[in-house]
């Protein structure tokens, strides 16, 4: 090995204890905005399945039927006959 990277190494070493807690740090922190976004998109989800399914039906069909009527009729009459 070269000195330098005995160097680096005792370095490293002396420094080890400072480069595990900011590595340790970093973890946490994208763990805690990791389970944030996710809590934000079930809450999210959530919101909009309990919004439609809630959601008043506002739609109304209408149909004339008097033809189906007047079809209907005729055909009971030509059966009593």
């Amino acid at each position: 090995m070269s000195q330098e990277k005995v160097n680096r190494y005792k370095q490293e070493k002396a420094n080890r204890k400072e480069i595990l807690a900011k590595e340790k740090k970093k973890q946490t922190i994208t763990k805690a905005a990791a389970g944030v976004i996710v809590l934000a998109l079930v809450c999210w989800l959530g919101y909009s399945v309990y919004d439609m399914a809630t959601r008043p039906d506002t739609s109304t069909i209408e149909m004339d039927a008097s033809a189906l009527d007047s079809y209907l009729s005729s055909m009971g009459a030509e059966s009593a006959e």
